[in-house]
């Protein structure tokens, strides 16, 4: 049976992910929610002003009431700021699954913390929530987020062709996967 215990803290070590807070809307929309290519790879509009991205983490916050809602500021320690963002933006509690989607902003990018925070967030939604599958869709021009899933250790399950329209052109959407018993075999 799924548990649901909200967006908790969670220390890596690099990153803390944490509850999102006002004082992130800066780091925010400089980082990388005003950043057209970034929030494109995210399927996300550009936020163009701080009105806009305070008016975001409303939505953000507001959430946390819910103990079903899993938002995280990707906070650097190095950089002690907001670098981005993580979530599992679909869960399902009847069939214990989730689905993680993140962005990191691009000064950030290829660097491993979105690995670092996917595996925690993995090892989160496995150790506290109970889940029982753990997916992660990209799309199919998207190396770098493809490279992260890959590192986590998904298994590749299929693609949804001509999923997105972008820029004129169709884009495939991937999807990968681990299931509990895979993770614990791997630890």
């Amino acid at each position: 049976m799924l548990t649901h215990t909200g967006t908790q803290t969670i220390e890596t070590e690099r990153l803390i992910l944490r509850r999102f807070e006002y004082t992130d809307c800066d780091a925010a929309f400089k980082n990388w929610a005003s950043d057209e290519k970034v929030q494109m790879m995210y399927s996300e509009p550009t936020y163009r002003t701080k009105e806009e991205v305070n008016g975001l983490l409303d939505k953000y916050i507001c959430n946390y009431e819910r103990e079903d809602y899993y938002r995280w500021a990707i906070i650097g320690k190095e950089a002690g700021e907001c670098i981005g963002q993580i979530a599992y933006f679909l869960v399902d509690s009847k069939n214990h699954f989730a689905e993680i989607e993140y962005c990191i902003g691009e000064e950030f990018q290829c660097r491993g913390y979105a690995t670092e925070a996917a595996k925690a967030v993995i090892a989160f939604g496995f150790d506290k929530m109970n889940l029982h599958k753990v997916q992660i869709c990209t799309k199919t021009i998207n190396a770098k987020s493809k490279r992260v899933i890959e590192k986590c250790g998904l298994t590749y399950e299929g693609t949804l062709r001509d999923y997105f329209y972008m820029n004129g052109q169709y884009v495939g959407r991937l999807y990968f996967s681990v299931l509990r018993d895979e993770y614990e075999s791997r630890r």
